[in-house]
């Protein structure tokens, strides 16, 4: 499969992202659809992830997987879940966010 590198990360963060918030929903994998929906999320998410370190360094692709897959899990709970969130964890968002952007922005460090 010969997709651009960012589109493939963004498929696998969209996949862990929806595995996630499925697993919560799974109840302790108590719910069956909920818990298939985890694990093929899941298998999803890492299919296209090593798609994506065919092109962009390990440290770059994590990073952004990571950064970008905790602010959009996050903004989930708070919506789906109703978790809510202090001013610690908003400002820790926050600068989860900026790592990403200086990453994207400023390093020479991304897909060749």
């Amino acid at each position: 499969m010969n997709l651009p590198p960012y589109l493939s990360l963004a498929i696998a963060i969209v996949a862990e992202v929806i595995a996630t918030t499925a697993l919560k929903q799974s109840a302790g994998f108590s719910k069956l659809l909920p818990l298939a929906v985890s694990v093929a999320g899941y298998a999803i998410a890492l299919f296209f992830l090593s798609l994506t370190l065919e092109r962009i360094p390990t440290g770059v692709a994590y990073a952004i997987w990571s950064g970008v897959g905790i602010v959009l899990i996050t903004a989930l709970a708070w919506l789906v879940h109703g978790q809510k969130l202090d001013a610690p964890a908003l400002a820790g968002i926050g600068l989860i966010m900026a790592g990403v952007l200086v990453l994207n922005l400023f390093s020479k460090a991304d897909a060749g």
